[in-house]
């Protein structure tokens, strides 16, 4: 669905408090040094975030299901990294196995409402003693926001984003904190640390309305997750 607004999406993402402020910094805190690691990138979307794995050293391979967005990704890094277009619900033939030490997928698992096979195959390209490091809505954020009754239970739901002058149509998924546990759990991921996190403190003068509600409320679940 991104294709069809991958470059208001990239113009949006590219400042955006949610993204430039909280997400991004919370990733590159839990990837932690990457120079010289083997990173693959799931929805590495326009290439923000690919950009800063790739000047703190990594060797980047980024996959997106929208070829404008890999496009765009390309585009700005140019042979800094490689990217190529594909589809979580589908093996990586394009990733041997065991050949990468840190994968990193930033607020893009939500989009799928069944996580056994893609974590399976994301461990089966890890190297061993290698980490998942990733982020999702938060499971209390959504379920408050929406309004659902039931908590438990693996819920799709429905949104419209502003991006610049338009408005643009997304679904995902929210699922219960107990089966992102799980999921990674069954696929022999150890999650060894959890965070919450709150903006960097600069948004505070850019942003005080977005400063106040990431660093007052949940918003984003991040998490790092470490093959055996």
């Amino acid at each position: 669905m991104y294709d069809q607004f991958a470059d208001d999406y990239a113009r949006h993402s590219e400042n955006s408090p949610a993204n430039r402020y909280y997400d991004r910094p919370a990733i590159l805190a839990l990837a932690g040094d990457v120079a010289g690691q083997r990173v693959l990138e799931l929805g590495c979307a326009a290439g923000a975030l690919s950009e800063q794995l790739v000047d703190r050293g990594a060797d980047l391979h980024g996959l997106d299901r929208e070829p404008r967005m890999v496009q765009l990704a390309t585009d700005r890094l140019g042979n800094r990294a490689r990217f190529d277009v594909a589809d979580l619900g589908e093996p990586l033939s394009m990733v041997e196995s065991d050949s990468v030490d840190l994968v990193v997928a930033s607020l893009v698992l939500h989009y799928l409402k069944d996580w056994s096979r893609p974590l399976e195959e994301l461990h089966r390209c890890l190297a061993p003693g290698g980490s998942l490091v990733m982020s999702v809505h938060h499971p209390a954020a959504d379920w408050e926001w929406a309004g659902f009754p039931e908590y438990l239970t693996t819920t799709q739901i429905h949104d419209t984003w502003r991006l610049g002058d338009r408005s643009v149509q997304v679904s995902y998924y929210r699922r219960p904190l107990s089966e992102v546990f799980g999921q990674l759990h069954n696929a022999g991921f150890t999650v060894d640390h959890l965070v919450e996190p709150r903006p960097l403190p600069e948004l505070r003068d850019i942003d005080p309305r977005a400063f106040e509600e990431l660093n007052t409320k949940p918003a984003f679940l991040h998490l790092r997750a470490r093959t055996a």
